[in-house]
């Protein structure tokens, strides 16, 4: 008997995507999607976090040494 669980719907869904990739498989509705996706993600993130400068400190950081 197998647990079917949403982590292995994603997992899935990310292997076939990547599969994809790797054989130049385009899918511009796929894309469209997914930037969608991203967006409203990264503007949620803004919402309750506020802008995060999470790279700018370990960049000038990296330039110092």
């Amino acid at each position: 008997m197998s647990i079917h669980s949403p982590h292995s719907d994603v997992m899935a869904h990310m292997q076939e995507a990547a599969d994809k990739a790797a054989k130049g498989i385009r899918d511009p509705e796929a894309a469209k999607k997914a930037a969608e996706a991203m967006d409203r993600i990264s503007e949620d993130i803004r919402r309750r976090q506020g802008v995060l400068n999470i790279s700018v400190p370990y960049l000038r950081e990296s330039r110092d040494e």
